[in-house]
């Protein structure tokens, strides 16, 4: 029988799937107290405890002293008080910026089926999923931004200070300057004038993506953008759909019908193609198509994902075929993250190695005819 999600969604007052802006972000973040490991120390650690035979009010009492900042214990209290007054875990947590929606309706349907064991269980793996992938992420573009920061502090140093150094000793000297030298100078006295105004304007278009970020329009256009990049593309869509694979992994295996685990995730992803993709999926479910004769049609979905979900919906076997879905896409996620670094890195330094290069090629060709001036 399925759950009426309606029902689940009007007592969740205050958080909406539209407040999630992506899966990386505040969806798997407890904001600026509860970090994601902690996150996934939490709902583990949980499991240990509810496993062992305590009840749920005595294990968030031990986990609550286990916390080592004071904010952390307080959340919990706050969580433990609101228990003893007679609200269900869901209850507790619906109110606190700290949990998300996903949560919020994980435990719902856990508390609602008997299965709150288990949905803590696989919460705990499902974060501990999302911190892998967010520190495959990292790693793979953690050294490629640092050596883009680095050299573009150096070309902005040069521009700033080693260009009109420069300038002054041409002037002086009356040196004619090539062509190329011309254009470096102007570049450098452009900066020099309008740095303010750069700034601004960088940081009006960071406010700007901030405003229009849940713009469906935005949402529409930048994704398809991004789809379209080399390698980069292909990277976020598997890392969108190994998220989608993971939550219908964990709703599954908390007994959540497939139509209703796709009815939660395809808001909470924050991913347009995706949610375009399940809704659409939805409807032909409900039209009567089996789930891997739906998703045939779209091309977000891999016809290797496509056909386990067929032998899925042949065998009932959903949990085991989704858990190994996103098994898979991890490893291919992984693969792909040092692929891009390793292809993004040796590009960046030769793009930056170039542009250093042009500007002492300009700086040094009048040193020349400045060296015969003089001689």
């Amino acid at each position: 029988m399925a759950f009426q999600l309606k029902n689940i969604q009007k007592q969740k007052k205050k958080a909406s799937f539209f407040d999630i802006d992506s899966i990386l972000k505040k969806e798997i973040s407890f904001g600026a107290s509860f970090s994601n490991k902690k996150k996934e120390s939490f709902y583990t650690e949980l499991y240990v405890l509810l496993n062992a035979g305590l009840t749920l009010k005595d294990a968030l009492v031990l986990l609550g002293e286990e916390q080592k900042k004071e904010k952390d214990q307080t959340l919990i209290s706050q969580i433990v008080t609101d228990l003893i007054a007679g609200k269900n875990f869901s209850e507790a947590i619906e109110e606190l910026k700290e949990f998300s929606s996903y949560e919020y309706h994980s435990l719902k349907i856990g508390e609602q089926t008997g299965t709150l064991q288990k949905v803590a269980q696989e919460l705990g793996f499902f974060y501990k999923r999302k911190n892998e992938q967010r520190r495959i992420i990292l790693s793979a573009l953690s050294y490629p931004i640092v050596v883009l920061c680095t050299a573009f502090l150096a070309i902005l140093f040069m521009l700033q200070f080693v260009v009109p150094m420069f300038a002054d000793i041409f002037k002086q000297n009356k040196v004619e300057l090539p062509w190329i030298t011309q254009k470096i100078m102007v570049a450098s006295r452009l900066f020099q004038e309008y740095w303010g105004i750069i700034i601004v304007f960088i940081i009006a278009i960071i406010v700007l993506k901030q405003i229009l970020k849940n713009k469906i329009w935005y949402q529409k256009y930048t994704s398809q953008f991004l789809l379209k990049l080399p390698l980069i593309g292909e990277f976020i869509r598997k890392v969108k759909i190994a998220q989608f694979t993971q939550a219908i992994t964990l709703l599954t295996g908390a007994k959540v019908p497939l139509l209703n685990g796709i009815q939660l995730t395809k808001k909470m992803i924050g991913y347009y193609p995706l949610e375009i993709a399940l809704e659409k999926v939805e409807n032909d479910i409900l039209q009567g198509k089996s789930l891997h004769q739906s998703m045939g049609n779209y091309k977000i979905f891999d016809k290797k994902m496509v056909s386990l979900i067929k032998v899925a919906d042949e065998t009932n076997q959903n949990v085991t075929i989704f858990k190994r879905l996103t098994e898979q896409y991890i490893q291919e996620i992984e693969y792909k993250s040092k692929m891009i670094s390793a292809t993004i890195e040796p590009f960046i330094i030769l793009i930056l190695g170039v542009i250093v290069a042009t500007i002492l090629i300009a700086m040094y060709l009048p040193m020349f005819k400045l060296s015969t001036v003089i001689s």
